[in-house]
């Protein structure tokens, strides 16, 4: 069972703010990945759904999507990396498999797994 400890995910909005500005992006119909490299954070994630997607509940709901889907992934990708992962509108109606394959496929984009 892989786990996801508190001190790996992002929470300050500098932090989100930086990576936003000075990451790589790619993006698909339901996510959007910042790939960011910088000392100090590496191997952490952050994860945002903008208001456009609904109300708190909607948000909240892709969040968790988005840390199931990292979780579940987390041993294939490099941990020089620093990620940021948005929800896009495509994303409040998909179960946890669209969304896993969306983010692996955005990884390969992206270049970030191992091997």
């Amino acid at each position: 069972m892989y786990k996801l400890p508190k001190v790996r995910i992002l929470r300050r909005k500098n932090d989100f703010q930086r990576i936003h500005r000075f990451g790589k992006s790619y993006a698909n119909r339901y996510l959007v990945m910042y790939v960011f490299t910088a000392s100090g954070l590496e191997g952490r994630v952050g994860f945002a759904a903008g208001k456009k997607l609904g109300n708190a509940v909607t948000r909240n709901r892709v969040k968790r999507l988005m840390r199931e889907c990292y979780r579940l992934n987390q041993q294939k990708i490099d941990k020089r990396y620093t990620l940021l992962l948005v929800g896009r509108k495509a994303a409040t109606t998909e179960k946890c498999d669209v969304i896993e394959k969306a983010f692996l496929s955005l990884g390969r984009k992206a270049n970030i797994l191992k091997g």
